[in-house]
């Protein structure tokens, strides 16, 4: 069975004028999903029209933190009706960042509680973003208990285990692989192999042989090989698990 990718970014921006011939590539790399995820707006439109034109890739919309004070006064309403569209699967990224003091926490808090009230009224999954507010974010995970996986996981273990307990799932991207991520490899062996996401977060994070290279859904491998190990499987039971656990997440069933 092949891998799903369940966060990648594939904005021509990034990938330049080879992104189709990589998209078109991927199933050669026993990459059998990805889903495209959407910051904006405009990139949600990107990922959408991506998802129509190849049958691997779905998307998922929604305005990422640090776009919460560049948005439209219509925001909310155009965001609804690309969350109708066809082979769109979640709400997301959205979320906290208190790395840097822009935009205003108090935005973006304004913009993730109306989209986790969207979800909620939508009956959506989500996709959330969290960095350096993981009390916060928990603060409202737990308010208003959405489906849906913690991205690019950062958080300790006891928040893992809260994170959990409310039902979601836990994704982690190429940074598992890094030497300095021994907090990473703690929590993911400590989290329930059934709650694991594979993620690239492409064309960031690329693992080791690649980091610092521009990351793409082929890589995940080298991702799902640390993670197996931490919790004494094989790669390919590693990707399989994670697949499923995707699907159960985004589609609602195990497709195979």
């Amino acid at each position: 069975m092949g891998i799903f990718d369940t966060h990648a970014h594939y904005m021509k921006d990034d990938f330049g004028e080879d992104l189709e011939t990589l998209l078109a590539d991927l199933p050669r790399h026993n990459v059998e999903r990805v889903l495209a995820i959407g910051c904006d707006l405009p990139s949600s439109e990107e990922e959408i029209a991506l998802a129509a034109r190849y049958d691997y890739i779905y998307a998922a919309v929604g305005v990422h933190p640090e776009h919460a004070a560049d948005l439209p006064e219509d925001w909310e309403r155009r965001l609804e009706e690309l969350l109708s569209r066809d082979k769109v699967l979640a709400l997301g990224e959205i979320g906290l960042d208190n790395h840097y003091p822009e935009p205003p926490r108090d935005v973006q808090r304004e913009v993730f509680v109306k989209q986790l009230e969207m979800a909620k009224r939508l009956d959506k999954t989500v996709i959330i973003h969290s960095r350096e507010a993981m009390g916060e974010t928990l603060e409202l995970l737990k308010q208003y208990k959405p489906r849906g996986v913690m991205h690019c996981f950062s958080g300790s273990v006891e928040s893992m285990h809260e994170i959990v307990k409310l039902g979601m799932y836990i994704g982690f991207t190429g940074a598992l692989t890094f030497k300095n991520s021994l907090k990473a490899r703690a929590v993911c062996a400590e989290t329930p192999i059934d709650r694991l996401l594979l993620e690239t977060d492409c064309p960031y994070l690329a693992p080791i042989p690649f980091r610092g290279k521009r990351s793409d859904s082929s890589m995940i491998q080298y991702t799902a090989a640390v993670m197996a190990e931490l919790k004494g499987v094989s790669t390919e039971e590693m990707i399989e698990i994670a697949r499923k656990n995707g699907e159960r997440l985004f589609f609602g069933e195990e497709l195979k």
